[in-house]
């Protein structure tokens, strides 16, 4: 958080909820100036503002510290409003959205409380009073835009994901070695070719029985001669079919129908991501130019990846150390440890921000595919274990890919090899 003067600031704690928003207003000895109940709306949020004003300006506040619990999307619109709005901006107003976690943890603290609105209000705006916000603040609705569309393409790609994983039990039914590791003649069993079989030929004697000339013919049409030896395509297809389990013929229809409908859902879902990357390329233009330029510069990150880190780190300007930003993208591991014994066995965090953890690793994966440094330390850190192999070489290439973007963020430098032996 940026230094502020806490003596004269005005701390501010809001417990959230679809229709109401607690209000406790408190200075830096702990009186309480404002408990109010408001209606999380445009009038509530006026009144709030009107509230507010009327303490800072009778007590000389040089500053206001807003604090709340990020709740899904109810506290987006009251943060919005509060972090823009003209009579707030004076005194240097700041809106952070807390973890949930985070002041579920300093409750604890407090010992025989009550659990009540009021109270987690207060609790809220004690957690700012004591200086224990360590995150940027709420940063608008530009930065708020981009988030959305780059946290929409995770949604869908949660989606796919999700689709092809409910699609293999329907595949295995009707075409049990197709669905096993190695049985399949395709690289990818979601691809043209694959989803051909799966779902023009209604059962696997229409496979056998073809002619292998044909069905030679026909793999080629369907990849459009990709493959480099259609023929032994063709063989592997076969024998595929030929070893695969039966079904009763009720059940081949209504699979190939259970399928195709998969099929389609993908197809569909992937043509969304292509019009949300655009609109995402779109959006950036014009924000943190800089950072964005510096980003881009890095072999294998792209305008997507690019876009997504930036979304939810902000400006690089908000966190002291390339350890802060791993923190904040849980991308941390715990230390266990008591008197003599340390434990090896270390799990990642994972308690901070998933969508700024997402691009993080994806970006990894595809700067490891283009740099040799940190194509060496992948594979050196997946030869190390035996379970989890590509996971955890991949987090931790992450983590080391956070190094080199703060240390070019921070120092408005472009990626060079020279940067590439240093960070």
């Amino acid at each position: 958080m940026k230094r502020i003067d806490f003596l004269g600031a005005l701390f501010v704690g809001i417990d959230v909820s679809s229709k109401t928003n607690v209000v406790c207003a408190m200075d830096f000895s702990c009186n309480q100036l404002l408990t109010i109940s408001i209606a999380n709306n445009q009038p509530g949020a006026d009144e709030l503002v009107v509230a507010l004003s009327n303490i800072l300006l009778e007590n000389a506040f040089n500053s206001v510290i807003i604090a709340l619990e990020s709740t899904s999307f109810y506290s987006t619109h009251i943060a919005t409003y509060l972090s823009d709005h003209s009579a707030l901006k004076p005194f240097g107003v700041a809106v952070y959205c807390l973890n949930p976690k985070t002041i579920a943890n300093y409750r604890k603290s407090f010992i025989g409380m009550n659990k009540t609105d009021p109270k987690d209000a207060y609790i809220i705006a004690d957690f700012a009073r004591v200086g224990r916000i360590t995150q940027q603040p709420w940063r608008g609705s530009q930065f708020l835009a981009l988030q959305r569309l780059t946290r929409h393409r995770l949604h869908i790609v949660e989606c796919i994901t999700r689709e092809k994983t409910y699609m293999i039990s329907n595949m295995f039914l009707k075409f049990s070695q197709l669905a096993v590791d190695g049985g399949s003649p395709f690289s990818n069993n979601y691809g043209a070719t694959a989803e051909a079989v799966l779902t023009e030929f209604l059962s696997l004697e229409e496979i056998t029985d073809m002619p292998l000339d044909a069905l030679v013919d026909y793999v080629c049409q369907k990849s459009r001669n990709r493959f480099t030896n259609p023929k032994q395509t063709a063989a592997i297809l076969q024998k595929a079919a030929r070893d695969s389990y039966r079904l009763d013929k009720c059940l081949y229809e209504p699979l190939t129908i259970s399928i195709a409908s998969s099929f389609n859902c993908i197809s569909a879902f992937e043509k969304e991501v292509k019009i949300i990357n655009k609109a995402i390329e779109h959006t950036i233009k014009g924000l943190n130019v800089n950072e964005y330029q510096c980003l881009m510069s890095i072999p294998g990150i792209g305008p997507v990846f690019a876009a997504g880190i930036l979304s939810e780190i902000g400006t690089i300007a908000d966190f002291k150390s390339q350890d802060a930003v791993a923190k904040y993208a849980g991308l941390v591991w715990r230390e266990h440890q008591s008197g003599d014994f340390r434990s090896d066995n270390t799990r990642m965090s994972k308690e901070g921000n998933r969508y700024l953890r997402y691009y993080l690793i994806e970006a990894a994966n595809s700067v490891k595919n283009h740099n040799p440094l940190y194509a060496d330390f992948y594979h050196k850190k997946y030869n190390e274990v035996t379970t989890h192999q590509h996971k955890r070489a991949l987090a931790l290439t992450a983590r080391k890919l956070i190094r080199l973007i703060f240390g070019l963020l921070d120092k408005n430098q472009l990626f060079s090899d020279k940067v590439n032996i240093v960070i």
